[in-house]
Parts: C-alpha cells; structure tokens; sequence
C-alpha cells in the first residue's frame, strides 16, 4: 500500500501512474471519511487527510478523469455525510427503505457534481499546486450556499469549530478557515513530495489562526444579563402534527413553562403551536396577558397565515415564523430559506407518489418564503437576529439578519433526525454563526439540542436531547462588530479570485498542451 502511495504521490507521468481505477476508489473512499472530521465524532485530522487524499489523487490526471475522480469524492461525501436525511425521509416520509437509499444516492450524485466540475476545472485550467486547489475548494463551498437554493452543509471549516484555526472566523468566517484546511492539507501533501517550502506558508496560517484567537472584537453591553428559559417540549414527530395530539402539545409546553414566568425572556422551539395563528387566537392572547402581567418575553415558533398578504396575491400564504409577544416584546419573523421536501415540495403534484406521509403535512408543504429585509426581535430593548433551524446553515444570511443585534435566536425541531448525526452537526453550525458574529446565540428545540452558545462559539449549556427540559442562563448583551458580519465572505472571496488569476496568467503551457493532446 506505501509503495503504491508513493507512486501516485510521485508519479511525473502518464505511462508511470497506476491505473485510472485507483485514485477513483480512493477518492470514494476520501469523500466517505470526511465526515468523521465534524461532530459528533471530532476527529479533525480527518478533514486533513481527506482533501490531501483528493488533491494527490487528481496528480496529472486529464481534466476528464479528473471529472470522475471528484464526483466520486462528492458522492461518498454527501452519500455518507448527509444519510441523516433516511430517518426522516423513510421512517417519517414513509417511503420505502430501498427508495430512500436510492433517493439519498440520487441526492448525492446531484451534489457530488460540485466536486466534480471543481477537480474538471482544476485539472484543466490551472497549475497543480495548493494556491489554485484552496480557491477554487472555497468558491464551490460558497456555491453550495446559493445554487438551486443552496444546501450549506459539510464544509470542511466546521472541522474546527472550538480548536486550533476558528480564529479566522470573525475575520473572514467560516469559508477563510477552509481555505486555510484546505492550503494545509494540499501543502502536506507538497512537503511530502519534498518540497520543503511549503512548511513556511503552513507554519504562517497556524501562526495567524493563533493571532487571530486573541483578537476581541466585541464586549458586553453595561446592561444587565438577560434572563432567558429555553423550553424543550421533546414532542415525537409522528405526533406532532396529529390533530389529537395538538391540546396535548400546547399542554406539555404550558406545564414546562409555569415555573419560567417572570424571568426577561421564555422561548419555545421550532412550530411549538401546531396550529395556525388564526386557529388559536385567543390562546396567544392568553400568553401575551401572562407575559405582560409576569414582566417575561415569550418568543414562540408558530406557523403564520399572513391573511392580507393572501388577498395579495390571490392565494394563501403560510410562513414558517418566530413570534414575539409578552412584556416589552413584539415582532414577527418569517423564515427566509426554505427546505425543499421539508417546508415545500417541488413539483408537488408529480411527486406526490414519494413522500406520500407528507402531501398533508401543513409543515411540509405549502410555507413561503419571507423576505429579505425583515426587522429583527424587539425583546426588552434589545433585538433579536432570527434564524429558523434550516437558516442557520446559511453565514451570509446570518450574517445579514445579525447586523446592528443584541442577541442572536434560532429555533429548531431536529425530531426528524433523531438518533442521527444531523443535529450535532446543526449544532456545531450554530457555534460558528456565534464565532462569526460575536453574539451569544439561544438556541431552542423541540428534542435537541437546546443550548446556549456564547460570542466566542463556545456552549455554556445544553440540554439534554429526547427529553422535556428547561434550560435557563443569565445572557449578556454584547456590542461591537466582527469584521466578519462588516464584510461579509468578500475578502476570502476576493483573495481566492486573485490566486486564481495568478494561477490561470502564469499557468505552465504544458496544462493546454496536455488538454489539447488528450480530448
């Protein structure tokens, strides 16, 4: 197995690599591991070893082998770093268990073509060397936040929440600590290839991580703590939205809720109520009395029917929403990025045969989708930036939302993945949102994991998942602004380009002479 590494890694030619069906398995095999890197299993040297794996994999490969070699790397990567997605499509979905696999294969091959043109124009447009693999890494990433909606998920940055290089995250965010990953992975691979210089530039990035670690951006506002009561209802979800079982629902939420009034803020989780606004009026007035007469916030997950807006537009508009009412306490907001087969289906009525369990789900199908420029939470004088469970994995719109807030708030019912890896990783996505914008985020859901994560990404407290819980904490307000949520992902998106231009102008002539010689 050495002797065979050791000629891929140094391999000058076509005629002495090993044949095509190695670095394609390997790559598979690379892709498959990445997410043991991310939680719950934290092995971070994987999120190493992974792409070094890949970049040495692609070494003198045509860009058309190139094209295999990543979309089987994307495929392992989102066929084993995304199965969460079977507990909630086969035992919630109650679609077939081989249809699921299928489905999640399909899911996987679709996304493993990211992967696929990035290793495609890699190999065919520029140098083989770190400077040009780390950028184009980043800009594919980033890609995956807003192409055909986005999924944001199993970014290699996220191996380092809480460890070693998150201190460039309020500098540049999440994708400036993949791209440094990604340059220390693709580097070792170089150094091991004897070409020593790249422990300078290596040594440089850790250095910097280290200095960053030690910047503070922001401090707590001289205001006192704010008093806050997570409310963790632990309703099963094949319960949830039964008719029978709403009073139910509503109940086991006021009796958790009894011993809370009187502190600043009470929050309940994701679609708490399971009932719209209008069905349940004079129990939100019941709440916003009690809230009122105790001196407590109540921010609440709900879905909303926007009545004027649906005369509007000629048809019913149904928003996923966070709702604030009580003492001192007002606002409403309405999800933004929606989660296909989760809060609407495409082309419902064609696809109505494989997520039969879901066609009258009111929270599975029909939301719309807020807008942009919503104002935030107004609780006890201070906002609250808002982010629905799905939302949270977007930085830019995290960002956004987050400007000129307090606090930061995202709900959340991760029941559809219970017993899965998706709610830790939801998790350690919600730490970095809080290391990017330096604010304390509060966090509640409906299983967990319930949570308080403070300025620096770190969890102060959590509650403990499958089980009715109330957490409480004393919050301080924090001031001050990270130049992450001042500038957003365009410095290391700026940077990544100029590397590649750099990259394209001084390429070899020998990348276009081997493209031409082998189509």
């Amino acid at each position: 197995m050495r002797a065979h590494f050791e000629k891929l890694l140094n391999s000058s030619g076509t005629n002495q690599q090993l044949p095509f069906i190695f670095p394609f398995l390997i790559s598979l095999f690379s892709g498959a591991i990445f997410s043991l890197a991310l939680a719950p299993y934290y092995w971070w040297w994987i999120a190493i070893l992974s792409p070094a794996l890949l970049y040495v994999s692609l070494r003198k490969r045509s860009p058309k082998q190139a094209w295999f070699i990543g979309w089987a790397y994307g495929f392992g990567l989102w066929f084993v770093g995304a199965f969460w997605l079977y507990t909630s499509i086969h035992v919630y979905g109650n679609t077939h268990a081989v249809l699921s696999i299928l489905m999640i294969a399909f899911m996987a091959l679709v996304m493993g073509l990211f992967t696929a043109v990035q290793t495609w124009l890699y190999r065919r447009f520029f140098p083989e060397t770190p400077l040009t693999f780390t950028p184009l890494w980043v800009f594919f990433e980033w890609a995956k936040t807003w192409v055909f909606t986005g999924f944001p998920w199993l970014f290699a940055g996220y191996a380092f929440t809480e460890r070693f290089l998150d201190g460039y995250a309020p500098l540049f965010g999440v994708f400036a600590v993949s791209f440094t990953v990604i340059v220390l992975a693709s580097a070792l691979v170089e150094i091991l290839n004897r070409k020593i210089f790249w422990i300078i530039p290596s040594a440089l990035l850790l250095l910097g991580a280290w200095g960053s670690s030690k910047i503070d951006f922001v401090e707590p506002k001289a205001a006192k703590p704010l008093s806050v009561s997570l409310i963790q209802g632990n309703i099963p979800q094949d319960l949830k939205w039964l008719t029978e079982y709403q009073e139910k629902t509503l109940m086991i939420y006021l009796n958790l809720t009894k011993t809370e009034w009187g502190r600043d803020l009470i929050v309940w989780p994701e679609s708490s109520i399971p009932l719209f606004q209008s069905d349940i009026e004079p129990f939100l007035k019941s709440m916003d009395e009690q809230g009122k007469a105790s001196g407590s916030a109540w921010v609440t997950g709900i879905p909303y029917w926007d009545m004027k807006e649906s005369k509007q537009q000629n048809q019913p508009m149904f928003y996923n929403s966070l709702m604030a009412s009580g003492s001192n306490a007002d606002g409403l907001y309405k999800k933004q990025r929606l989660v296909p087969f989760g809060e609407y289906i495409p082309l419902s009525g064609m696809l109505s045969w494989v997520l039969p369990s879901l066609q009258n789900d009111p929270s599975m199908s029909g939301f719309s989708r807020g807008a942009n420029d919503q104002k935030p939470l107004m609780v006890k004088g201070h906002p609250l930036a808002s982010a629905i469970c799905y939302e949270v994995a977007y930085p830019n719109l995290t960002r956004r939302n987050a400007a000129n807030s307090d606090f930061l708030v995202t709900v959340s019912n991760d029941a559809w993945f219970t017993g899965t890896a998706g709610p830790m990783q939801h998790l350690q996505m919600v730490q970095m949102r809080a290391k990017e914008n330096g604010r304390w985020f509060i966090r509640a859901t409906n299983t967990g994991i319930t949570a308080f994560i403070n300025e620096k990404g770190h969890i102060v407290e959590q509650a403990p998942m499958d089980k009715e819980y109330v957490l409480r904490g004393n919050l301080p307000a924090m001031q001050g602004e990270t130049w992450y949520t001042r500038f957003s992902d365009w410095p290391i998106l700026g940077f990544s380009l100029f590397l590649l231009i750099l990259g394209w102008i001084y390429r070899p002539r020998n990348v276009d002479v081997s493209f031409k010689s082998r189509r």
